[in-house]
């Protein structure tokens, strides 16, 4: 392997000051990052199974474009016809949980908007529903600027933990609700959230599927629709029921060993790269039990919805697929030879209710070679699709083609962040050397005021007495006490001096966590303000175009 091949160290932060951008490469170079990328998936040249690059690429977009015109139009108004758009044209694609992200997040939907009406592409947004649903919950600030406080507020109850896709709704009292527990817990902060207009929609949605995903993503992708921006969205679990996903799939399948090495050896190259020593980061290795190996896919049935690691062996001429728990089946597929009927076969399990889902690196891996031509993604996805170029590169043979890091930062408040840790550090340190070294202290005017100043002198003196002595063996505990003694003497004289530094100590603790409140970024979207969001987007947008 060459020096060249190996994994670089890239360095990608989000923004921590209110109205920060992150973007690279930058806007300007959008456009020629595209059409490269364009020109050289182009140029591709791999074979799936008996397809080509090319073919299949042309397969996978008509599907991707034909499925999203027809979702997004279930639910609000569509800048394109009936009939998908011409396949050939540019897409650009993002992709997250269809949860309630924070805005910086969000900025990403709007930046994929933007952009494709700058350069004449079609906007598809991925709502990774494979995922599994982490919380039911968000962060709300509330209390008063003075004084905020932070608590957890559910929109549904909990549930088992399985995919977006099987999620639906628990409690519907509790999800009904939630708007109007939001709006009176943010009041003191936030007068007009974006949860008085999002809700009503959620609710509406909710009339037309009980699934939560659905309900969350498709009232959020109305709300942006009304903003002006204007992109088409999918469901991945949709995407992987397509016939291109199943050519992928089996050629995934077919050559397992060879993908399962590489992916250990890059993930191994990635922690070494990145310092990283917990095995499990930024995603753990794919396992390997008796004669089986973990495929990068998840599995699950419409009778059982517990997602679980696919496991594959080869036999033969065919592959054995598992879920380690009571599911088998087998694919007519080799290495060598052609996947039309293993294809034929994938497509039977879906329509049996049988889900085979991507994983985060397969997911993107299927949508950067075959789905468009610029993927937009967050900071996170950003660091592990360090990744995925090298899964593409050593796996398929392909230059991975570019991406695109978008975020942002927008804060609930923008109070100005005091440095204070430099005064909470200083006071601590004195409070130390008042405990330890209490005689440097110690305020003779007002030792003789209150007729103490012998007493004092006395435990001054007796600690410079054991400081001067040599510590030995013989010595060393009564020594030690003498002075533990002395400086316990000395700390009737500096109680004032200490009270007024605990005081100040206690504010700088009050205001550090008055900040942390509210200055985080990570606060849902539909928490910040109907009146300045929508226009602190535009204005980012503009800024940074």
């Amino acid at each position: 392997m060459l020096m060249s091949d190996l994994i670089q160290h890239r360095r990608v932060r989000a923004p921590q000051e209110h109205g920060q951008v992150f973007l690279d490469p930058p806007w300007s170079l959008v456009g020629q990052t595209l059409a490269a990328n364009r020109q050289q998936l182009a140029q591709a040249d791999c074979d799936f199974g008996g397809r080509s690059h090319a073919e299949l690429s042309r397969l996978a977009r008509h599907e991707l474009l034909t499925r999203s015109v027809a979702y997004t139009k279930r639910y609000r108004d569509v800048a394109w016809p009936t009939t998908p758009p011409d396949a050939g044209s540019a897409i650009l694609l993002a992709g997250h949980q269809p949860e309630l992200f924070h805005p910086g997040v969000w900025f990403k939907n709007f930046a994929l908007g933007a952009l494709a009406r700058q350069h004449g592409a079609l906007a598809v947004n991925l709502q990774i529903d494979s995922d599994k649903v982490k919380s039911t919950t968000i962060r709300v600030p509330g209390g008063s600027l003075r004084e905020p406080t932070v608590e957890s507020l559910a929109f549904d109850a909990p549930g088992p933990a399985v995919a977006y896709e099987e999620r639906a709704i628990r409690d519907p009292e509790l999800f009904a609700s939630f708007g109007r527990r939001v709006t009176e817990t943010i009041a003191p902060l936030v007068a007009n959230p974006v949860v008085q207009e999002l809700w009503p929609a959620v609710l509406e949605r909710q009339q037309a599927d009980e699934r939560l995903a659905s309900c969350l993503a498709q009232s959020r992708h109305q709300l942006e629709g009304r903003w002006g921006n204007q992109t088409l969205e999918l469901p991945q679990s949709e995407v992987c029921q397509t016939e291109a996903f199943a050519w992928f799939t089996a050629h995934l399948l077919a050559h397992l060993p060879r993908f399962w090495e590489i992916h250990n050896a890059a993930l191994a190259e990635y922690r070494m790269v990145h310092r990283l020593r917990n095995a499990a980061q930024p995603l753990p290795d794919l396992a390997a039990a008796d004669d089986w190996l973990e495929a990068p896919l998840w599995v699950w049935t419409e009778s059982d919805p517990q997602r679980r690691a696919l496991y594959v062996r080869e036999h033969a001429d065919r592959v054995v697929l598992t879920n380690r728990a009571g599911w088998e089946t087998q694919l007519t597929l080799t290495a060598d030879g052609l996947a039309d009927m293993a294809v034929e076969q994938l497509l039977e399990l879906g329509r049996q209710g049988i889900k085979l889902r991507t994983r985060a690196l397969t997911t993107t891996m299927f949508a950067r070679v075959l789905l468009g031509d610029l993927f937009l993604h967050g900071i996170g996805g950003a660091k592990y699709d360090q990744l995925t170029d090298t899964l593409i590169h050593r796996f398929l043979g392909l230059k991975a083609p570019c991406y695109l890091t978008v975020s942002a930062t927008m804060l609930l408040q923008q109070t100005t962040a005091a440095d204070v840790e430099p005064d909470a550090r200083q006071i601590k340190r004195r409070l130390r050397e008042f405990e330890f070294h209490g005689e440097r202290f110690v305020d003779p005017e007002q030792l003789a005021a209150a007729n103490d100043a012998q007493a004092a002198s006395l435990a001054i003196e007796r600690k410079r007495h054991w400081i001067a002595t040599p510590k030995t063996p013989q010595n060393a505990r009564s020594r030690h006490l003498e002075i533990v003694a002395a400086n316990r003497t000395l700390q009737q004289w500096l109680a004032t001096r200490r009270a007024e530094l605990n005081a100040q100590y206690e504010e700088i603790g009050r205001e550090t966590r008055r900040a942390k409140i509210l200055r985080a970024r990570d606060y849902a979207f539909c928490l910040h303000s109907l009146e300045t969001l929508p226009d602190l987007i535009l204005e980012l947008l503009a800024a940074n175009s």
